[in-house]
């Protein structure tokens, strides 16, 4: 028993190391149960608001920021392993931070509780206290994200201040009016393009639902049947447990929005298991962290970026989710190609059956927990709102919950649940609010196209350079630019991407980056994916790879290069993106969908993942020497925009060395 504790105490340390979101001050017991009330309120208060209240939306907007604000100034220190004093303190907490806690929720609440037709009047011509007001809660937001979340965001965020207000200093393209101190808190704090968006109108009427639903489903048993299930289904294959990593954190997708959660989740189960068979250390981080980053792709929650979708496009969110599908399935199918290459080159065992849970046993004991994701996902389907499927899916976790006939749910536990899922969405909430401003200044300056004009500027150079150049020569100047143009964009979102949650990065990049996508005349959706998918991938990829650093240490592995070998099992996702956008059939919902363009998308986009995976791993019925791999790799490519013409190509280049292998081998 002081093992398992033990365990379970590194895992807490390890996520709390790599996810800056789940530093947690120790507080005294006092305020603690404060606290605790604090969270279960907003909790209650979410679920009763979104589901049943009717609060006006700007009102409702500014309980979450105050709840979202507030307590991450009680919960979050101003520097992280910071010695404790009681100088001016109480239970733990410096006086400031109560302060600036009463503060934010002040400020958050002032304009809110305006009568409607006075905010109306302000709007343009801000008065002092407005003026006082928006700039406090500017300030804080800021504090509060740094603490939450790091430096990056604050950081880039007051980047975008300083280009709002120093506008004509800017360069080029860059350079516009500019805007005086009381023009830009008018924008960002009176209107609804700034701290009160539809950022912080997406967390507070869907994504904190589905983060709580999550909690619950995790605690009725979901998490663990699909763990087992996933374990029945691949573990005794060829490297069985690797396999049962990518299945499981699939499943696990499902209802996490975390790549660093569900890294640690499955990964304390998944990596020792993986070394047990004899994959080593960093490979077994690695194939965790990859498939685990899955989970933010993968439907019903996409890690909140569906919801934004939603908003963004108007369009419902099954929909979305079935645009989703196929690429998430595309991301997991090439991790699975490059493990069981890797289990074939290193000969690898599977499970055996003593290794393996009882299926009798898993579904006796939790057949009932998936009831709620059933719910959940037909009323998503039937096209019910979010809130209504979130609704629903929570009340069925909780009648689940306390009727299971083993480890039932009693009202102790539904109450750290609640304060558990309102706990979760303070960083991502504080976050959402963090990035209102940048949006804010996006739309007061216009440097979104600014920024597309000048990617496109930039491709057109490079797009010219290369076009002299044979066999390059052989694409038109169009299609070297549209290429080039994803390139840079597809860099500055993972780059944009390091160190930012999920939802944050994606926010930002649609604001940033689509509209040079928007000029390259590709469809909004295919736009918003292509951003969202390479925003995710800064989850694997160095040098700020948070979920490989986790994986890495739970695999006790050098963490550089598990975050390497995570982002080359990933590379379908590098992928899969372009694909999408030379052949939007693949998103299933798009304006010219066509069956026959998604089967000829599909296989081409399979064959060049998996030759993708050969040249990667080195191995296909035997081992391949580097030149082989590189033929391999190169023909590919050719797969990335499907066509019958460029999968002749891909085929003539590399199919060659695969027939010599087979023969050879027989």
């Amino acid at each position: 028993m002081k093992n398992k504790l033990s365990t379970l105490k590194e895992l807490e340390e390890i996520e709390k190391k790599y996810d800056p979101q789940l530093s947690f001050r120790e507080v005294g017991k006092k305020f603690n149960i404060i606290i605790f009330i604090l969270l279960i309120t907003m909790s209650t208060y979410h679920f009763w608001a979104s589901g049943f209240g009717l609060v006006r939306e700007v009102l409702h907007r500014g309980i979450h920021i105050s709840y979202v604000i507030g307590l991450v100034f009680l919960l979050f220190s101003w520097k992280k392993n910071i010695t404790t004093s009681t100088f001016l303190r109480i239970q733990n907490i410096p006086i400031t931070d109560i302060i600036f806690s009463l503060l934010a929720v002040v400020s958050a609440l002032y304009l809110p509780l305006l009568p409607s037709e006075i905010l109306a009047q302000r709007v343009g011509n801000p008065e002092k206290i407005d003026v006082f007001m928006g700039s406090i809660l500017i300030v804080l937001t800021l504090e509060a994200t740094r603490r939450s979340v790091g430096f990056t965001l604050p950081l880039i965020s007051i980047i975008f201040i300083l280009f709002a207000i120093f506008g004509p200093l800017a360069p080029g393209a860059l350079k516009h009016g500019g805007t005086s101190w009381l023009g830009f808190v008018n924008h960002i704090y009176i209107t609804n393009q700034g701290v009160y968006g539809i950022a912080v109108g997406v967390m507070a009427q869907y994504v904190f639902l589905f983060i709580l639903f999550g909690v619950l489903a995790t605690r009725v048993g979901l998490g663990k049947l699909f763990i087992d299930l996933a374990m029945l289904i691949a573990g005794k294959f060829s490297g069985g447990p690797a396999k049962v990593a990518i299945f499981s954190s699939a499943f696990m997708g499902t209802i996490s929005g975390s790549s660093i959660a569900n890294t640690v989740t499955t990964g304390s189960l998944t990596i020792p298991a993986m070394k047990k068979v004899g994959y080593p250390s960093h490979f077994s981080g690695a194939v965790e962290a990859a498939s685990s980053t899955g989970g933010q792709i993968t439907p019903p929650i996409l890690g909140a970026a569906a919801f934004i979708m939603v908003e963004y496009l108007e369009i419902p969110l099954k929909d979305i989710l079935a645009a989703a599908l196929i690429p998430a399935l595309l991301h997991y199918f090439g991790i699975f190609i490059m493990v069981h290459l890797e289990a074939k080159k290193l000969g690898l065992r599977g499970l055996e059956d003593n290794e393996l849970p009882s299926f009798i046993k898993v579904l006796k004991e939790n057949w009932l927990s998936i009831t709620p994701l059933i719910i959940l996902v037909y009323f998503i389907l039937v096209g019910r709102t979010p809130d209504f499927a979130a609704i629903y899916g929570i009340i069925s976790c909780i009648v689940i919950g306390f009727i299971k006939p083993r480890n039932k749910l009693n009202l102790k536990d539904l109450c750290n649940c609640l304060a558990s899922g309102a706990k979760n969405t303070l960083a991502v909430g504080a976050a959402a609010t963090c990035v209102g401003i940048i949006v804010g200044v996006v739309t007061l300056t216009g440097v979104g196209f600014r920024l597309g004009f000048v990617v496109l500027q930039t491709a057109s150079d490079i797009g010219n350079f290369f076009s002299s150049i044979w066999p390059i020569s052989y694409f038109t100047f169009e299609q070297l630019k549209l290429f080039f143009s994803l390139i840079l964009i597809a860099i500055s979102c993972i780059i944009m991407g390091a160190g930012i949650p999920t939802t944050a990065t994606y926010i930002i990049l649609v604001a940033v980056a689509a509209p040079a996508l928007a000029q390259l005349n590709i469809e909004p959706l295919v736009a918003h994916f292509f951003v969202f998918y390479y925003g995710v991938l800064a989850d694997i990829t160095p040098p700020v790879a948070l979920a490989a650093y986790a994986a890495s240490g739970i695999a006790k592995s050098n963490p550089f290069k598990t975050g390497n070998t995570a982002f080359r099992l990933g590379i379908a996702k590098a992928l899969v993106p372009f694909v999408f956008v030379y052949s939007p059939s693949l998103l299933l919902i798009t304006g010219d969908f066509e069956i026959n363009k998604l089967v000829v998308t599909l296989i081409g986009v399979l064959i060049g993942i998996a030759l993708l995976g050969i040249a990667f791993t080195g191995y296909f019925l035997s081992n391949l020497n580097n030149y082989h791999r590189w033929i391999i790799g190169f023909g590919s490519l050719f797969f990335v925009a499907p066509g019958i013409k460029t999968m002749i190509i891909g085929s003539l280049i590399s199919f060659p060395i695969l027939i010599y292998q087979y023969i050879k081998k027989n």
